[in-house]
């Protein structure tokens, strides 16, 4: 008899198809690849959320993938950065890139930046990352990027620099490539380089053909979900989401629950007769882990009445969070005194059990072991 539909269930589900329950996936391009994009706006965060769903990785394992170009890091939707494949970054930016830039346009106007501007600004960007290429670096810093605009007359300040930098990436004139390497240690940044220097070949897919492939690949990782979460995760407007739903409904599966209609792999569907797995996992996740945030809805899985301990003050700032058998059921912080660094669990609800406590615990150490590799 298949399981019945529970908060939990769904949960559990979620949590399978995003390689968070039992093997994952053998390496990181493949995970990254399987999910499409990943918030990584927090690069630390973003890492965490790889090593998670790619079991015996390390830190180090993801920033590889970053200097050799097997994953990407650019702002493909909603003016924040993902990881993403290398493949999928330009036909992706085809699609979500002109309503970003329609949005940012009043943010312009503000700013005094003009299409001649960022034009400009590209012309002295590819002959910055020139000039770093023949001193035998593989690309430029923001900061050296800045400093190259504001000597060709172009202002940084009060956010410019930061808006003419993005608008270079959404036009896939620029992406961010290798980290940035300081004093001998590994840099918390990456090196800008030219787009098509950096990402030789890339995919094309027309706007109805990707949002289709956008929508079925969406919902595979990340189901059940309902068609406004794509919408709201993507930004591409839930008409044309609707029309790409007719297109890929027939590989898919739908559930009727509370109302809505979340789809869902047939695959995934599967689980139901077999049995959903995860009812006792416990898992210690960054804070904008797409587990959470990649929904519009996040009440199956985050009871509202804690959703503004995990978001306080609806500041778009997501804390860690601990999720046991499908349910977001508190937050987690980590601190350091000297070299000695600790996690400590903060459940919405009394304290954790012996068991949940000791899942944790392991949770901890597998993070500050990834985090240290």
């Amino acid at each position: 008899m298949p399981a019945p539909l529970t908060p939990r269930v769904m949960g559990r589900l979620r949590l399978a198809n995003q390689g968070l329950l039992s093997t994952g996936f053998p390496t990181v391009p493949d995970a990254v690849r399987w999910m499409t994009a990943m918030q990584a706006q927090d690069l630390g965060a973003a890492l965490w959320a790889v090593g998670q769903r790619v079991p015996g990785t390390a830190a180090s394992d993801v920033r590889a993938a970053l200097d050799a170009g097997t994953v990407v890091r650019s702002w493909p939707m909603r003016g924040t950065l993902h990881l993403l494949a290398p493949e999928d970054l330009r036909w992706i930016l085809g699609i979500t890139s002109g309503r970003l830039m329609n949005m940012v346009a009043g943010r312009h106007r503000e700013l005094a930046i003009t299409p001649d501007d960022i034009a400009h600004c590209r012309d002295i960007a590819f002959k910055t990352t020139e000039i770093r290429k023949a001193e035998g670096a593989p690309g430029a810093t923001r900061e050296q990027l800045f400093q190259a605009f504001e000597e060709a007359g172009q202002l940084t300040k009060a956010q410019r620099g930061i808006h003419l930098l993005g608008s270079l990436c959404q036009r896939a004139w620029l992406v961010q490539g290798p980290m940035a390497v300081s004093t001998g240690k590994v840099g918390v940044q990456q090196l800008f380089v030219p787009f098509d220097e950096w990402i030789p070949e890339s995919r094309d897919l027309g706007r109805a053909e990707g949002i289709a492939e956008m929508l079925f690949r969406y919902v595979r990782s990340r189901g059940p979900a309902t068609v406004k979460d794509f919408s709201w995760w993507s930004q591409i407007p839930l008409t044309e989401a609707r029309a790409a739903l007719k297109e890929v409904q027939d590989r898919l599966v739908e559930l009727q629950y509370g109302g809505n209609s979340y789809w869902l792999s047939p695959e995934s569907a599967g689980m139901l007769d077999d049995g959903v797995p995860g009812s006792r996992s416990l898992l210690a996740l960054p804070g904008f882990d797409e587990y959470l945030l990649g929904y519009q809805d996040r009440s199956l899985v985050l009871a509202p009445e804690h959703a503004e301990l995990v978001v306080p003050g609806k500041n778009g700032v997501f804390k860690r969070i601990i999720v046991a058998g499908g349910e977001v059921i508190g937050t987690w912080t980590r601190s350091a005194n000297g070299k000695t660094i600790s996690v400590a669990p903060e459940p919405f609800v009394g304290t954790l059990g012996p068991a949940a406590e000791r899942s944790f615990q392991t949770q901890g150490r597998s993070y500050l072991k990834f985090m240290a590799g």
